[in-house]
């Protein structure tokens, strides 16, 4: 099945590489999917927490990508926070897509709670709540690899691809010093009038929704709203 637009955008963004890279919230299977297909990983793990979609994925998955040995692919139906990443010794990439910010926050925590010193790389795209998650990725220590600016079916989309890094990894990897910006740096950055257009709609529907808060809470969106007001776009 051909992807849309946001999964076609992170499936662009993940190198080859990883070792094990764990589909999360999958829903159908899209995206790992994809990866399979085009071998991205000796292993991609699906991961979603509902059943019968399981289910339903592992079906498909043995009908068009037959298990081989070693295997190629491997259905988990467990919590996000839940996945056995001390199992497997190389760095992961895990993705998280499609749910709310906040959810993706508990998840992103409890994951690098319960892995304090691993590198664990997240390849993120939450539907809200995008300036909260940014401050948590701060909180936890992650740099940012890249970030896109999206827009699909008239919703706007942002892509995080970042890395928690411990003291050691940090030191083995200086090229991930990067820090994230509370509001996101490239996703500013425009090489195109669609770009721009994108860029300059996201940005005015952003600032409407704190100037909106302000209004009630002030407190709880100045922090924002003063550093929104602050962003450029570059060419």
């Amino acid at each position: 099945m051909k992807l849309g637009h946001r999964l076609t955008q992170l499936n662009n963004m993940i190198p080859t590489g990883y070792t094990h890279i764990w589909d999360c919230c999958c829903d159908h299977g899209l995206l790992g999917a994809a990866l399979l297909a085009r071998q991205a990983a000796p292993m991609i793990h699906f991961v979603d927490i509902v059943p019968p979609l399981m289910q339903q994925l592992e079906n498909k998955l043995r009908r068009f990508y037959p298990l081989q040995c070693p295997p190629q692919w491997q259905v988990h139906c467990l919590d996000v926070a839940q996945i056995p990443l001390s199992d497997y010794p190389e760095t992961p990439l895990v993705i998280i897509a499609g749910v709310g910010g906040d959810l993706m926050i508990e998840l992103v925590n409890s994951l690098c709670q319960q892995h304090p010193h691993r590198q664990i790389d997240f390849l993120l795209c939450p539907v809200h709540h995008q300036y909260e998650l940014r401050q948590q990725l701060i909180t936890l220590n992650c740099r940012v690899i890249d970030e896109k600016l999206i827009e699909e079916n008239r919703r706007f989309y942002e892509i995080l691809y970042v890395s928690r890094l411990t003291e050691d990894t940090a030191i083995a990897t200086p090229q991930l010093s990067k820090p994230i910006s509370p509001v996101g740096e490239q996703l500013w950055q425009v090489t195109s009038d669609k770009q721009r257009d994108i860029a300059e709609r996201y940005l005015n529907k952003i600032l409407g929704h704190y100037q909106k808060i302000s209004r009630s809470s002030p407190q709880k969106a100045e922090q924002a709203l003063q550093d929104y007001q602050h962003v450029s776009l570059k060419a």
